[in-house]
């Protein structure tokens, strides 16, 4: 491995700037709440989940000209589905670094538009899956029973038993399309009702639809062998009219049909028709091709139930809706990892991955630290038991920490990766189970412009996850990651430990932990040491003229 001789700078930013000084950091943080605008109306828990550490402001999203200046300079904003967060939006929003939807859908939501501009997009995924399955067997028992239609007639004075005349669920065959979270609970609650249970998905094994109690099959045995069909997919090109004039000359007559997942997904024109011409017995809806929806040829059917898009519609729901994204704000606007981030890479952290964050993203502001410059190609590599789990977040975190000190803006989970591409940075996640003298091993290695390759590695140890330093560049050593470090290069020979440790010592600076590596006697040696403060420029200086450093980088993690 070729090792890095840099220049002597002490660390600060490569634009020339002053470095940010944790002062600067705890003077602006306190001069300012972030500012969070509600602009739909949301559940008091949210708020109350949000806590006191924000300005909270509020507006009526869905009137644009009242949203629109109210978004200038907000840090996050929590919308429902009236809101448009569109390109437009995002582009008056400033300061806006989170965009959270308390609910599922996003389709109010410019979700590429948030992420060109670096801002973290956040829903609350499982807020409403039980409410969505409850409705969706609700009108599955209305379009078997006339509920609806029996109870309005009878409150208009008409007593009409055998006119609304149902079928019974036993024995019935429900087919369901998209057997997600929502679609296994519409599952498991109608198989009580003695339903046979058939489903189309052809992401789900079918031993796992076994375990079920759940036969697959192709979507044409399904709409031929299915009484009842009620789809569970989410709105995408290939689920766009999925049921739509071809698939309903294939059901049964007497089918029933329940859409409450979303609109478009049963072809409305094509439903009206087969309505119409009795190839559809019934059908029960509550999401629509266009909403607000209030005049449809389908609402002239007696025999459809509509709803006005109910299915998150629950107390409950929107409770856990609102304590979901608030969380997922205060972890935004914390500078963590959100797991409910629809636009971060990486999908679900694994538990055992977590604790790996902190670190990979500590040896990646060291790592630029050491570099001095941005680097050509940046390999982030894990290496142990971790990686039996998705480690892509550990890269993501690394990223994170490679330009926490290269640029002025708020650095993201977003847009690191984004800040990457503009700089022409080739990044790459290399994994392997292997890892020789530590459990886990996650090392940030980069290549400079001029060839040269510099290099960090830590580990996490014991239980409570104490962060390390393991090796820099070829050089092993055994330290304790601190919040103020440096790393000098020299040509080895005695004394330079004590000519590190009288000037520390003549500066009032205390070292807290120093280790000493070497490749070969009289070649290139390394200090590495963990001091109580931040050491001077100055101070850094004459240590590194004393000893004759190749290089010297003094690192503060609390910047």
């Amino acid at each position: 491995m070729r090792h890095t001789r840099l220049p002597f700078t002490a660390f600060g930013r490569r634009d020339g700037r002053p470095q940010r000084t944790s002062e600067d950091h705890v003077s602006t943080a306190s001069s300012r709440k972030p500012v969070v605008l509600i602009a739909e109306e949301l559940s008091p828990a949210t708020v109350d989940a949000l806590g006191p550490d924000f300005e909270i402001r509020h507006c009526n999203g869905a009137d644009r000209a009242a949203l629109l200046p109210a978004i200038v300079d907000v840090d996050a904003v929590l919308v429902r589905s009236a809101t448009k967060i569109d390109a437009e939006a995002i582009a008056a929003a400033k300061r806006l670094r989170v965009v959270a939807r308390a609910g599922v859908g996003l389709d109010n939501v410019d979700v590429a538009a948030a992420t060109k501009a670096g801002v973290m997009v956040v829903n609350a995924p499982t807020s409403n899956i039980v409410t969505a399955a409850e409705l969706a067997c609700g009108l599955l028992i209305a379009t078997a029973r006339n509920i609806p239609q029996a109870n309005s007639a009878l409150k208009n004075g008409e007593w009409k038993r055998s006119k609304y005349t149902g079928v019974e669920l036993s024995e019935k065959t429900l087919g369901v399309v998209g057997l997600g979270r929502i679609g296994v609970l519409v599952a498991q609650r109608m198989s009580a009702f003695g339903m046979k249970i058939v489903a189309y998905d052809p992401y789900v094994q079918p031993a796992r639809a076994a375990q079920m109690g759940v036969k697959l099959l192709t979507l044409d045995e399904l709409l031929e062998a299915a009484d009842f069909i009620t789809v569970h997919l989410p709105k995408t090109p290939e689920t766009l009219g999925l049921i739509g004039d071809e698939a309903l000359h294939k059901v049964k007559p007497s089918v029933r049909i329940v859409n409450a997942a979303r609109g478009g997904i049963v072809d409305e024109a094509a439903l009206a028709t087969a309505l119409k011409e009795g190839r559809v017995a019934a059908a029960g809806l509550d999401v629509y091709t266009q909403e607000p929806c209030t005049d449809s040829p389908l609402f002239e059917f007696d025999n459809v139930v509509a709803t006005p898009h109910l299915g998150a519609s629950t107390g409950e729901a929107q409770e856990k809706a609102g304590i979901a994204v608030a969380k997922s704000v205060r972890l935004a606007l914390a500078g963590e990892l959100v797991p409910d981030a629809v636009n971060v890479q990486g999908g679900v952290i694994a538990e055992d991955v977590k604790p790996g964050l902190p670190l990979a993203e500590k040896l990646g502001r060291i790592f630029t630290a050491l570099a001095g410059e941005v680097a050509v190609r940046l390999d982030v590599e894990v290496y142990g038991e971790l990686t039996q789990h998705d480690v892509k977040v550990l890269e993501l975190s690394a990223l994170k920490g490679v330009f926490e000190d290269v640029v002025d803006e708020t650095v993201s989970y977003v847009n690191a990766p984004l800040f990457a591409q503009e700089r022409g940075v080739e990044v790459r996640l290399t994994t392997s189970s292997e890892s020789a003298e530590h459990r886990n091993v996650v090392t940030v290695r980069g290549t400079l412009s001029g060839g040269d390759e510099v290099s960090i590695s830590g580990t996490l140890a014991g239980p409570k996850h104490l962060q390390k330093i393991v090796a820099v560049g070829e050089h092993d050593v055994d330290l304790a990651l601190a919040d103020h470090m440096a790393f000098l290069r020299y040509g080895d020979r005695p004394g330079v430990v004590g000519t590190v440790g009288r000037i520390l010592g003549e500066a009032g600076i205390n070292i807290a932990g120093m280790q000493v590596s070497r490749a070969r006697e009289g070649g290139e040696a390394l200090v590495a040491l963990t001091v109580d403060e931040s050491i001077p420029a100055p101070v850094l200086a004459e240590i590194a003229e004393e000893i004759g450093a190749a290089s010297a980088r003094a690192v503060n993690l609390t910047d």
